[in-house]
Parts: C-alpha cells; structure tokens; sequence
C-alpha cells in the first residue's frame, strides 16, 4: 500500500514509522519543515512541506496513487479538508481524520470519513484505569452507539456453551481472552474458568447484559 499522512507530530510521526515497518510505503506532509525531524534518520518515505489541504500538495505526496490517506494534524478543520478532498476529490477508499471536538466527529462519521474523536478516546481509557470497577469499557464507535465491555462472568456459566450466555443476555460476545490470548468464539466455545468475556453492547442493554452475565443461568444449581 501507498499511504499518505498529513501531519507529522508524535501520532502522524509514529503512524509512519508503524505502516514503513509493515513494508507500505509513505509519504507525511507537515506544514513545518522542522516537524519531519520526528521521523527516523532511517525513513526511506516521501516528506513534503505544505498544507495537506492543497491538490499540488497531495500530488507531490503520490495521492493520485494513494491506498490510504490519514489527517493527524492539529486541527480539526485542516484534517476534515483534507480527509473529504482525498477522498471526494482523488478516490482515495481509506481515509481517515483525527478529530478533537466529539460533536464534529459524529457528523463526519455520518458523511462517511471515519474519525477518531481525540479527546473521548484519552477520556475513556484514563477512566478505566482509575474507576475500573463493574463493566470496562474497551471500545466505542465515533457515533457512540456500540461499544465493547468487559463483562465479569459468574463461575456458574462455565462449561456452557457460549451461546447460551449470549441468548440469555441478549448480547453478542465480540472475543474472549483465553490464556492471554484473544480469541474469536465460535458455535461450539464453551466458557472456560478464567475467560475474559468481552461483549458487543449498546448503551440501553449493557446493564441488563452485565446483569445476565454475573448471575448464574436459569436452572443452576
């Protein structure tokens, strides 16, 4: 893949040196020369200097021949700009824009341009280190309608089949983790003693859900 990235601060920077590793090739725009320091004497992608914004900008960075665009600057009207003229403009399939005002982040979530709202992000995940009791929240989509939690298990449930626990709950379990290890359940999972059990929820049933899961089923003894 061939993707460009405008911004060049620790996430842009971070982002590029990640997707050079995997073997993708890149090119970052940074408004600042002096931004590009951030990257590794040892980066063999394309720097550009300019805004991201600007057509002749994004044609220096290969965007005509781009697989993937990310806008992780600093602001908010710059990288919906340039994530909606990467997209609408050259055909670029995955895009993506760093967002800091979760309202904004909605609605460009709704126009189609995947976002990621900043600060409800860094919120939620301080959260969960400092209140980590009851159900943990792992994952939130940018409209704020599905997420995935945690769910404690009660010790009855184990040896049951998975599905059981999800009828019962009225939820679906998006991954277990077995042994430290992330695992994807199928028709035939059972829950075993020690399974993290982590559900796909919306905010109406995650009580009830949470409920379910810590009780024993119906007719254990």
């Amino acid at each position: 893949m061939h993707v460009v990235i405008m911004g060049c601060g620790r996430v842009g920077s971070t982002l590029a040196q990640s997707l050079e590793s995997r073997g993708h090739s890149v090119a970052v725009i940074d408004q600042d020369a002096d931004a590009f320091r951030r990257l590794s004497p040892d980066f063999a992608g394309i720097t550009v200097t300019g805004a991201g914004f600007d057509g002749e900008v994004l044609r220096q960075a290969g965007i005509e021949r781009a697989d993937a665009f990310a806008a992780v600057s600093s602001g908010d009207n710059s990288n919906i700009i340039s994530a909606r003229l990467a997209r609408e403009t050259f055909g670029v399939s995955r895009v993506a824009a760093r967002i800091y005002d979760q309202r904004r982040a909605q609605v460009y979530e709704r126009l189609g341009i995947p976002t990621v709202a900043t600060v409800r992000w860094t919120a939620d995940r301080m959260l969960r280190h400092l209140v980590p009791e009851g159900n943990v929240e792992i994952f939130r989509d940018p409209t704020s309608t599905v997420s995935i939690v945690e769910v404690p298990v009660h010790k009855d449930w184990i040896g049951r089949p998975l599905r059981g626990l999800e009828e019962a709950a009225g939820a679906r379990v998006a991954y277990l983790i077995r042994f430290g290890i992330g695992t994807l359940p199928t028709g035939s999972t059972a829950v075993q003693e020690g399974d993290q059990v982590f559900m796909l929820v919306t905010d109406d049933i995650v009580a009830s859900a949470t409920s379910v899961a810590g009780s024993p089923p119906e007719g254990a003894h």
